[in-house]
């Protein structure tokens, strides 16, 4: 039961200056529309806090994203904005301090997590899973339940739990990886797989890993350390270490994973993109009984040398309609990583998109032929007619 009360402060509250009646019918938001305002009392002191952020910058970043104003004084909150955003962001600061009393952490990210659920919640032409409670989410020892952050996070994590092998593209900041790692936790927790195969093409050092100092781990950690970190993310560290040393955790280089077949393990493969396509027909027939596999790219960062066709497109081309194999798409606007880097790749993204489009654009045109042709031939017949006989 969640211990808050939500209540609409047409009528002012005792130990508050008095406000002229109504308030609703002479405040007008931005944009002329009424303004209303919504009230939120928090039980505990110590969650709402938690809820509000270090110096109030959680409801800052509210303010900016909904274009709401927001009150704090102790344990309640005052939202003032129109009427549909003002109810939004109470649903929003509702939805933080349940996770807050749940024991989860409240960071920027979930603030953005919880206005995109809101989202899908008022939409007025819901899709036919809009109409669910929250996102979708996965839980581990260490973090607790993780929630999707953004709509696409929520299909992905439902194609993780429904198929046995999934695609994932999109570009770099939309928790692709992280939250594939997370999954694979769980399902190591729950039982459900005895082990966990993690893969990455070694492009720069190509099939030549003998050449690096070190023992196979050493040999792979600098490619493999992203996937490294999102692991110590959902796993105490000595747990890790456990699972690496008793084969728990296993590290298989994309070149040395020809023959194999994995059975009862959850495998992953991340930067896929810059696997070849004979590398990617390989890596998906290793597939064995209990296993799930998960592949992770994106197109855009493709490294591999110029005639090379990325194992990944191919994959997605081919596999994508396929019965029994989840994918999932990423957009730019889906970063969720910081709010810079999504306007980095959306920057990019567009700049790609114009020359593509100037590109087409240039083939369309048709071939004009060289100016002034007719007056060479012309100035060479007259120099032919004056040439001294």
């Amino acid at each position: 039961m969640t211990h808050l009360a939500q209540a609409d402060t047409t009528t002012p509250r005792p130990d508050r200056t008095p406000r002229r009646e109504p308030a609703r019918s002479e405040s007008l938001a931005s944009g002329g529309l009424p303004a209303t305002e919504v009230t939120l009392t928090f039980e505990d002191n110590r969650l709402a806090s938690l809820v509000f952020g270090q110096y109030d910058q959680h409801l800052a970043h509210l303010e900016r994203r909904l274009g709401v104003v927001v009150s704090p004084n102790g344990n309640h909150v005052t939202v003032k904005g129109p009427r549909e955003t003002a109810e939004q962001a109470g649903r929003v600061l509702k939805t933080l301090y349940a996770r807050a009393k749940a024991g989860a952490a409240v960071a920027l990210g979930d603030v953005d997590g919880a206005i995109e659920e809101s989202n899908v919640q008022r939409s007025l032409f819901p899709t036919a899973d809009a109409g669910k409670a929250s996102f979708d989410a996965i839980v581990t020892r260490k973090r607790g339940p993780v929630r999707a952050r953004n709509a696409a996070q929520d299909a992905y994590l439902r194609q993780l739990k429904r198929h046995e092998l999934t695609l994932a593209e999109g570009p770099a900041g939309t928790g692709k990886t992280w939250l594939a790692v997370g999954h694979a936790v769980s399902l190591i927790e729950q039982g459900v797989v005895e082990r966990m195969v993690l893969s990455r093409p070694a492009v720069e050092a190509g099939e030549r890993l003998g050449f690096l100092p070190g023992d196979m781990r050493e040999k792979v950690d600098p490619y493999l350390r992203p996937i490294y970190d999102a692991l110590n993310d959902f796993m105490e560290a000595r747990h890790v270490e456990r699972g690496l040393q008793t084969g728990m955790i296993e590290i298989a280089p994309l070149a040395f994973m020809r023959g194999r077949t994995l059975s009862n393990a959850v495998v992953l493969l991340d930067e896929a993109q810059n696997a070849t396509s004979m590398q990617m027909k390989m890596f998906l027939t290793r597939l064995g009984e209990g296993s799930r596999m998960i592949i992770t790219g994106d197109p855009s960062q493709i490294d591999l040398p110029p005639g090379q066709r990325s194992g990944l497109v191919e994959a997605v081309k081919l596999l994508k309609d396929v019965e029994g194999i989840g994918y999932a798409r990423f957009e730019e606007g889906d970063v969720v990583r910081h709010d810079l880097v999504r306007r980095i790749v959306m920057a990019y993204e567009t700049a790609a998109r114009r020359e593509r489009d100037e590109r087409e654009e240039a083939m369309r045109r048709p071939v004009s032929e060289p100016q002034g042709e007719g007056d060479s031939e012309g100035l060479k017949r007259m120099l032919a007619r004056e040439r001294p006989r």
